[in-house]
């Protein structure tokens, strides 16, 4: 919204979203039983200071039947996933699969969602950290819940150091790092899906990085996701009519904390003025790990989906980069599903929580490692390789492979005058091509929230005249292996682009996309994960360099690569005003894309 929406209008609006399946939490998938085990379940409710306010928070203790002063167990904190509460499939199962396994588990919904109160507040440190180092001192028997439980069976390292590690998924992988940036009591982190740096994910730029995964200008806002989010936030009135007063906003919304909405007003207005926007992008990095992973010391296990066009591997890549530079114990896996595919229905092997698979899969045994490492303090404990990742090809046999780091670097191919990529620059022809962009998205990769709730989705396409693109020779010998995030350094000509990106305003700026598609042997075309990289050009005059979303992909025998630079997507706002673009090649001076071929060769 450009402007604030009368209140009955957004409730009409809103009442019919919420009988849709986008009210449904943006985390894992249906309701379904963990395993069984002697365990009790009591409800809870504790006031909470987050922000500037007093709420409380709804929660479930969940306690191992044999637990009690004498014989205490480490405890597992867990909340939901934006959308969600304490009682939807995952958190609850979440809770249960633990507490069966011997942990003490406490399992809340998370600030402005379910019973609890407070307004939506992006898992700021300072409000839902800070709710959730309190409900730590309720772990520690050092605060009773607001009807005076106490709890004194959780395994202590010190009079108030209870032993507690954090697992969830997406918003609740956040709050994860959030609280433990303010907590220094959490033992193991296990973050699953979930962001580094919220001004990227919501408006990604491939162009300009100077920090993490972004840099200071924003790229092409993600309407789609966000629109989403923003309205299963407000929602939340209709889902929960009897709401604490708590709960209510500022600046113009219901159901969020005054900043965020003021962030969404600005990214619907399609203008990026250097004031304006240098306070969203400060105010979107104060509720994102990026801004405060220096203060978090816990072991952190970082689970990251490949089919997510949310949040890419890019972002867990530079928060294990960032964890593990300063001395922080982490190691990544790059698992199968994420927002955009594959949480209802879990590959072979794969995790599935709501199932508690825990001992049967290659990523719930790791996280039943690092549990056991950091909770038990069981040192023998094997809590696996620094990288692993899924490889969605093998059919038999284990379908992760390991290594010591996460792949960089690697093979160069060069953008030909011709259309072709060419593995040496002296096969570079020179010509010049152009496209230009219309005033409608001409290209399209993915409806975004489709993924995630099982809807059909049209195949990716490019008008013709609106891209441009270069294709490999087919792979021969053997496959080729793509694990890890691909880059490329291109020069555009666009005199309109450059008339007017001084303008004062970046959304002025040059927008293009760039992706990867893999062409079979018959011409079928695949947006590999439907992923493709915005970017906001920084000046058309100079080079520049796009990082693409971070992949893992085999090119078989026969099958070409094809780099693509489209002037649109449907999913994100592009292009103020119709700006056509030209791409020069020499032998002396074209684009080269670099891929991080782990194995075999395109040329």
């Amino acid at each position: 919204m450009s402007r604030a929406v009368s209140r009955p209008v957004l409730r009409n609006s809103l009442s019919v979203l919420a009988a849709t399946a986008l009210a449904a939490p943006l985390v894992l998938a249906a309701p379904a039983s963990a395993a069984a085990g002697p365990y009790t379940v009591t409800p809870l409710k504790v006031t909470v200071r987050a922000g500037d306010r007093d709420c409380t928070v709804d929660a479930d203790l969940y306690r191992p039947a044999d637990t009690d002063e004498g014989h205490p167990a480490p405890a597992v904190l867990t909340t939901n996933g934006f959308g969600g509460s304490k009682t939807d499939g995952s958190t609850d199962a979440i809770a249960r699969a633990f507490a069966s396994r011997g942990y003490v588990a406490l399992a809340y919904s998370g600030l402005g969602f379910g019973a609890s109160g407070c307004p939506i507040s992006l898992d700021d440190p300072q409000a839902d950290g800070r709710a959730a180092r309190q409900l730590v001192d309720v772990l520690a028997g050092t605060r009773t819940a607001d009807d005076g439980t106490r709890v004194d069976y959780v395994t202590k390292d010190g009079a108030n150091d209870p032993r507690v590690g954090m697992i969830g998924g997406s918003y609740g992988g956040a709050i994860q790092m959030a609280t433990a940036s303010v907590d220094h009591r959490i033992d193991a982190l296990v973050p699953l899906i979930t962001w580094n740096d919220l001004s990227f994910s919501l408006d990604p730029n491939g162009a300009g990085r100077t920090r993490g995964v972004s840099g200071p200008v924003p790229g092409a806002y993600k309407y789609q996701w966000t629109n989403g989010f923003f309205l299963m936030g407000e929602a939340q009135g209709l889902l929960h009519p009897s709401l604490d007063p708590s709960r209510l906003g500022g600046a113009g919304c219901l159901h969020f904390v005054a900043p965020a909405c003021e962030t969404k007003r600005l990214l619907d207005s399609g203008s990026y003025p250097a004031d304006r926007t240098a306070r969203m992008v400060a105010y979107a990095r104060s509720v994102s790990p990026v801004s405060y992973l220096k203060s978090v010391k816990a072991p952190t296990l970082l689970v990251q989906g490949q089919a997510d066009t949310l949040f890419t591997l890019n972002e867990a890549t530079a928060t294990y980069r960032t964890l593990t530079a300063q001395g922080t114990p982490a190691k990544m896996i790059w698992q199968a599903w994420g927002h955009s595919g594959g949480m209802r229905n879990p590959a072979r092997g794969e995790l599935d929580l709501v199932k508690g698979n825990l001992e049967t899969s290659y990523v719930g045994k790791r996280i039943l490692g690092w549990f056991d490492r950091y909770l038990h303090h069981r040192k023998g404990a094997d809590t696996g390789p620094a990288f692993a990742y899924y490889r969605d090809w093998v059919t038999e046999g284990p379908t992760y492979a390991t290594s010591s780091a996460v792949p960089g670097g690697g093979q160069k191919l060069y953008l030909s005058g011709d259309g072709k990529l060419v593995d040496n620059r002296r096969k570079v022809a020179r010509g010049s091509r152009e496209y230009r962009n219309r005033l409608l998205p001409t290209s399209h990769s993915e409806f975004s929230p489709g993924g995630l709730l099982g809807l059909p989705d049209l195949a990716p396409y490019d008008l013709d005249g609106t891209y441009l693109g270069w294709t490999s020779a087919p792979v021969a010998g053997g496959p080729a292996e793509v694990v890890g995030a691909p880059r490329v350094t291109l020069r555009v000509i666009s005199p309109a682009a450059e008339r007017v990106q001084n303008s004062g305003d970046a959304a002025d700026r040059l927008v293009l996309f760039a992706k990867l598609y893999d062409v079979a042997p018959d011409g079928t075309t695949t947006l590999v994960h439907r992923l493709v990289a915005p970017a906001r050009v920084p000046d058309v005059t100079r080079k520049f360099t796009v990082e693409l979303p971070g992949i893992v992909h085999r090119y078989e025998p026969g099958h070409r690569l094809r780099f693509v630079i489209a002037a649109s997507d449907t999913a994100y706002v592009g292009n103020h005003g119709v700006k056509p673009v030209t791409v020069t090649s020499t032998p002396e001076d074209t684009g080269v894309l670099e891929l991080p071929v782990t194995q075999g060769t395109l040329r």
